[in-house]
């Protein structure tokens, strides 16, 4: 993947935005379980009631609860509380708490100070006081203080056994107690007691605790509408990252293939550059845009979801260890099995591209042969490789959820069980327990993600590895660092000096010390058995390939030496299968010379032979093509392949083999307007029939890649045996004198 990291700098800013957004969205979704224990804990179980500092308070009851307290505590709370009608919002606070006189108390300092501490201590004392007092059967006490209720009666009677001193024993020993107990048992005791001095101030409790709950739920909506926010303006970052990387990618892809020679074609087979164009990108693009997002986002949520999980109770880390050492185990072990099918899965498709691809390209040769059950059965194998191989890579996938769905019960189950032991040793709160198990299924989440992470990153990578061996191929057929400007006009001398040819890894030329010179106005033939060499040398020409040895030279100049564009601007070309374009008949011809005139197609197409034809179609020239050209016969696609050449109106023509698919009369026919038309061209012709070139004014006859013969028809009759052979075998007699 980071071979292609340079696709990714013109969404730098994007890619910002988006971590950025998947950041917040982490952030957000670790901040909701936080509110969902505070309305659980404080909206619930406290009944909306934060502090344990009465934020009012009677006077009677800030005397029992200072009896208490430690004299470090109680010189802490008188600082901290003042009479209520010296208060500037005295009459507000009555308003809440209708039953207070001036000469009660209201908080006037900040109780995260120890204040609240102080409560916490004092209340805890008061309510193991009250046990200890309390007859053997004491459930309605107990009922009541967790109601948040205090029987006035036995208050008082408390209240008067402390001030006579028959209780200071017990009452040193409960203030004590309260000092080193942990803050977290504390806590509901204090809430409890000033749930009780609200109430007996009139206060309404439930009001109190509907406000707050409506508070903090109305903060959770909030949040959870910008998490939603963020997390779809993440999505669409990264979906704009993927499928503006993707864009690029296929253009640029495209563009390379599209300047790639013979030897770079053969490198790579068609249905391969199809699949690594498609297939290949694909896979890159939903990395980028849901992958990359995963591998941001898990790590986030699975680090703060532990932090925040044992911040909640550090006595359930080794739960939360156990469950990930047990998905550890799972992710590692698809990661051995899978892994291998999934590194397959290109090459797999690359076959099954190839097998289809033949199919079509070949279906008239298949059917002619009766061979359909033939390439039935490859497709059929390339298919199940394919598919089992999905199949295998599914099912791994589809085992493992189970599992991980267990981990997943599993674990909430531990958590209840031994979380609900820790709630009844006073060591955590319901609400926490409930946000550990949801930071529980956060942090498995993020490992399910880093799961799919193990599967989704090789997959791309080796994706990315097979685009970017075609973007950094380099072509064997290159343009000089500094090229010769062509001569215009381009009088079309082209020159063979002792040129040697051999394929890239064969061992023997094709071609060996070929010598001639082509001059404008001549025809220059090319015939010989089949594979002598006869199209491979023509391809040298426009530096389809590059001459092993010696040199091919366009008015003097090394074709080496030029610029493939302006070379091949030069040379009308007709290969030796005509193939046309999906489109019109006009956009076919003018695919050589965007700016042809009308005349111009119709001069070039007549002198083809090809107007007859395009005049019964149904809609002339603009008649549609279909892909290929398979909606004409073979001799109207050459017809139109050989008019798209002649539009160019070059100084060099090649025509490779292209009359094989014309008939005697429209050969000939074709030929005698040809020479008229191209008269101050160079014209190169690859034949298999001498008819066709008997009239040139040069031949080369070719033999297993050397020249056996050059000359004119008729001295080659003379001097030629291989081009004797091979007239006597075509003419007659008559012909031939």
């Amino acid at each position: 993947m980071l071979k292609l990291k340079r696709y990714l700098k013109p969404y730098l800013g994007l890619l910002l935005v988006g971590v950025a957004l998947l950041f917040g969205q982490a952030m957000l979704e670790l901040t909701l379980p936080n509110y969902m224990s505070d309305i659980v804990n404080v909206g619930l179980q406290q009944g909306g009631i934060t502090q344990a500092a009465p934020e009012v308070i009677d006077s009677d009851a800030m005397a029992m609860m200072q009896m208490f307290m430690s004299e470090e505590d109680r010189a802490l709370v008188d600082a901290a509380y003042q009479p209520l009608g010296e208060r500037e919002d005295a009459d507000k606070l009555k308003e809440t708490y209708p039953n207070a006189g001036d000469e009660d108390l209201a908080l006037a300092a900040d109780p995260e100070n120890g204040v609240n501490d102080a409560f916490n201590r004092a209340a805890y004392a008061l309510v193991n006081m009250m046990e200890e007092l309390a007859p053997a059967d004491s459930s309605t006490e107990t009922e009541e203080q967790t109601s948040g209720t205090l029987d006035a009666g036995a208050m008082a009677q408390l209240t008067a056994m402390l001030q006579s001193g028959a209780l200071d024993e017990q009452l040193n020993e409960a203030i004590a107690t309260a000092a080193v107990t942990p803050e977290s048992m504390l806590e509901q005791t204090g809430v409890v007691l000033t749930k009780s001095f609200y109430t007996q101030l009139g206060a309404d409790t439930d009001a109190i605790q509907t406000s707050y709950i409506l508070k903090v739920g109305l903060r959770m909506a909030g949040l959870a509408i910008l998490l939603t926010v963020c997390a779809i303006s993440a999505g669409f970052c990264m979906a704009r990252l993927g499928a503006g990387v993707g864009r690029d990618l296929r253009r640029d892809v495209f563009r390379k293939v599209s300047y790639f020679n013979n030897n770079e074609m053969d490198q790579f087979s068609g249905a391969s550059l199809i699949t690594r164009s498609t297939n290949d990108i694909t896979q890159v693009q939903n990395f980028l845009s849901i992958g990359l997002r995963m591998m941001c986002f898990a790590p986030i949520m699975g680090i703060g979801g532990l932090i925040m999980g044992l911040s909640k109770c550090l006595n359930l880390a080794w739960v939360l260890a156990l469950a990930l050492i047990v998905m550890l185990g799972l992710i590692l072990t698809l990661f051995a099995v899978a892994m291998p099918r999934f590194k397959k899965m290109q090459t797999l498709i690359d076959r099954l591209n190839l097998v289809s691809r033949e199919e079509l390209s070949g279906l008239m040769v298949v059917r002619a042969f009766s061979n359909q059950p033939f390439m039935q059965n490859r497709f059929e194998k390339a298919n199940k490789d394919l598919t089992g191989n999905t199949l295998f890579v599914n099912r791994a996938m589809a085992t493992m959820m189970p599992f991980m769905m267990l981990v997943m019960n599993g674990l909430s189950l531990l958590i209840v069980w031994f979380g609900g032991k820790q709630i009844a040793a006073s060591n955590l709160q319901v609400g926490d327990m409930m946000a550990f198990i949801q930071y529980a299924m956060q942090v498995i989440m993020s490992f399910l993600f880093i799961s799919m992470m193990f599967i989704m990153v090789p997959r791309a990578s080796v994706s990315a590895e097979r685009i970017n061996e075609v973007l950094t191929c380099e072509s064997t057929v290159a343009d000089p660092a500094q090229p010769t400007e062509m001569n215009h006009p381009v009088k079309g001398v082209v020159e063979f000096k002792d040129v040697s040819f051999r394929y890239e890894g064969a061992d023997a030329n094709v071609l060996e010390h070929v010598s001639f010179i082509a001059r404008p106005g001549e025809t220059v033939a090319f015939i010989g058995a089949t594979g002598s060499g006869k199209s491979t040398l023509v391809n040298l020409i426009p530096r389809f390939y590059d001459a092993t040895e010696g040199s091919i030279t366009v008015d003097g100049v090394d074709v080496r030496q030029l610029r493939q564009k302006d070379l091949r601007e030069a040379i009308g070309y007709v290969p030796q299968k005509g193939l046309l374009f999906s489109g019109t008949v006009a956009t076919n011809l003018r695919y050589g010379r965007a700016d042809a005139s009308d005349e111009l197609l119709k001069e070039s197409a007549d002198i083809a032979q090809a107007t007859e034809f395009i005049e019964t179609l149904e809609n002339g020239m603009d008649t549609a093509i279909s892909q290929g050209g398979t909606n004409v016969s073979g001799g109207q696609r050459q017809r139109l392949s050989i008019a798209r050449a002649l539009v160019k109106q070059a100084p060099i023509y090649i025509f490779d083999d292209t009359f094989s698919a014309l008939d005697f009369k429209t050969d000939a026919k074709l030929r005698a307007a040809l020479k008229g038309y191209t008269k101050e061209s160079t014209v190169f012709i690859v034949a298999q029939r001498v008819s066709t070139i008997m009239h040139a004014d040069q031949i080369l006859v070719l033999d297993e890649g050397r020249v056996v013969g050059k000359g004119t028809h008729e001295e080659l009759l003379k001097n030629c045996e291989t081009y004797r052979e091979i007239a006597e075998s075509q003419l007659s007699k008559e012909e031939l004198a």
